[in-house]
């Protein structure tokens, strides 16, 4: 398991698909349920992509464009369109409506028209927040490369209505994501987080895979140098010139995230049986880490994040 693949496991689609719409001109959706990370996709035509407080992205035939949230975004004609929006919370399945599909209502195939397919990702808990943080708000990957295979059979899915079409879109978006991400992380010039350079080193990658695969695991630095093949202060340095922070310092904090989504989704386990899942056999070293790490002590930290929300002016 390398680091991205772990990052990603928070992060899939499942009923996800908002929706796919032939547009023609003036058009104006706008995407107000501000979730995580959006992707749209452009089969055919163009438009624009305009993010909160963000300069608009030109969006082109068979290029993509992700958004993270809790920003929301518009996708219109033109950028000074005079197209009443329509709000996509509204008239586009959400995740929390049950995510079917459902066509927005525009159906003229005509030339010059345009097909969107936007899929929202629900990202849950704390595992999968390093790979949101390395993001922009927009990022956008123009057309050619992995994902155009992913393209043409995701047409060819979107246009017809066949049982388990729901589970391929989710399967096919899901590849869009990871490819597209992929693409903007090895982009000419780009800026990628340390751990994305890092997870290909000969020696740091190893040991990253293994931090993540066994997080539990009593690792040292000794003993990740052995299974990496170098010595302990190559292992040290290489790790922290290229990741950033010592090897046993990440660990710490990894385990701290596994154990912070892990005390809100395990309600019934106790705060000894989250340690021992991480990795500590002690629930007092356990609890100074994580309060360390988190700013809070376990059963702090669940009860907050468990806690109802209290809406505004109750």
């Amino acid at each position: 398991m390398d680091v991205f693949d772990d990052l990603c496991r928070g992060v899939r689609a499942q009923g996800s698909l908002f929706g796919s719409s032939t547009l023609t001109p003036p058009w104006s959706l706008h995407f107000v349920d501000g979730a995580p990370l959006t992707l749209c996709t452009l089969l055919s035509g163009s438009g624009w992509i305009v993010a909160e407080d963000h300069p608009p992205q030109r969006l082109r035939a068979r290029e993509t464009v992700v958004v993270r949230g809790p920003a929301t975004f518009r996708f219109v004609d033109e950028v000074d369109t005079g197209a009443e929006p329509v709000s996509c919370g509204e008239h586009c399945a959400t995740p929390e409506q049950g995510g079917t599909r459902h066509r927005l209502g525009w159906t003229d195939c005509g030339e010059g028209a345009t097909t969107l397919v936007v899929a929202a990702y629900p990202v849950r808990g704390e595992i999968s927040r390093p790979l949101l943080d390395a993001l922009p708000v927009v990022l956008r990957v123009d057309a050619g490369g992995a994902d155009d295979p992913v393209l043409d059979h995701l047409a060819a899915e979107v246009a017809v209505d066949a049982p388990g079409q729901q589970v391929v879109l989710d399967r096919l978006l899901d590849w869009m994501l990871v490819c597209t991400l992929r693409a903007w992380f090895d982009r000419p010039g780009g800026e990628p987080p340390r751990w994305w350079a890092a997870q290909r080193d000969p020696v740091v990658g190893g040991a990253l895979r293994l931090l993540h695969a066994e997080p539990a695991a009593p690792w040292t630095v000794s003993t990740l140098a052995d299974r990496a093949g170098v010595s302990r202060s190559t292992l040290a340095k290489r790790f922290t010139d290229l990741v950033g922070e010592p090897p046993l310092t990440y660990l710490t904090r990894r385990r701290m995230t596994l154990a912070a989504d892990l005390l809100v989704e395990r309600q019934a386990a106790t705060v000894a049986e989250v340690a021992r899942a991480v990795g500590y056999a002690d629930p007092f070293g356990f609890s100074a880490a994580f309060k360390r790490v988190r700013g809070a002590n376990p059963s702090e930290y669940r009860r907050t994040a468990t806690a109802p929300l209290v809406p505004s002016g109750s």
